[in-house]
């Protein structure tokens, strides 16, 4: 069940990749389109939050104690345990993010956030999603990589082991890949290196997303190239 607290969101779009992929241009093009708010990187927030509506979700405890049907009392060790909703509280929990972090004004009607952390805990990462999936209207995925061998030359990668790199890099698009194949129709992989190519790299993303393509706004994109992509 989507929350339909912000009945005005047509969907949202959440870019997920890694550091130094290029995704500010992608990021930057989202938000050209008509009605899109698509927020920066904000530390990975949504880990929190997606953690703390799957303890609820796996609960042993309250799983048992909603079967059972117990009414808990002030004496009772897990009083009002019972009670709690993950679904009540993955609505609260988006509601409130949505609400505070991605801040929709009037004209928004497509809102979401570029993250370059969602693959810090592998475990977590399914959890993470799963959570947008399930909360935000009609959350689409954007997975964003980059060629490997120009990510490890590039910002701060350069100066890290290049074999431990090259395994994150590996290990997040695998990541990627496996939510892709589970929810075909809310994902896309977008690459970098095709998309700086040209205006009609661009045309699948606006099928995925329903949105007429404009070739004007993604020409206008592309030769306003961000100044912090200089030193990609």
């Amino acid at each position: 069940m989507v929350n339909t607290s912000f009945p005005r969101l047509e969907k949202s779009v959440f870019i997920v990749t890694y550091g130094r992929s290029g995704s500010t241009l992608l990021q930057n093009l989202l938000n050209n389109l008509p009605g899109y708010l698509i927020r920066g990187e904000n530390e990975n927030l949504l880990a929190s939050l997606a953690r703390a509506w799957d303890t609820v979700q796996r609960s042993e405890q309250g799983s048992k104690m909603r079967a059972e049907g117990q009414i808990t009392t002030p004496q009772h060790p897990w009083y009002g345990y019972e009670c709690v909703s993950e679904q009540a509280l993955g609505e609260a929990l988006a509601g409130s993010f949505i609400q505070t972090v991605l801040r929709p004004n009037d004209n928004t009607r497509v809102t979401g956030f570029k993250e370059i952390r969602w693959h810090t805990d592998p475990a977590l990462f399914p959890v993470m999603l799963s959570f947008l999936h399930r909360f935000f209207p009609d959350a689409r995925f954007i997975f964003n990589i980059r060629d490997h061998d120009e990510v490890v030359r590039s910002g701060w990668w350069k100066y890290m082991d290049e074999a431990k790199v090259r395994h994150q890099l590996t290990q997040a698009e695998t990541l990627y890949a496996d939510f892709a194949a589970a929810h075909p129709e809310q994902c896309i992989t977008m690459r970098y290196n095709r998309y700086i190519t040209g205006v009609e790299a661009w045309r699948p993303l606006f099928k995925f997303l329903a949105e007429p393509f404009d070739s004007k706004i993604v020409t206008a994109v592309l030769e306003n190239k961000l100044q912090h992509l200089q030193t990609l």
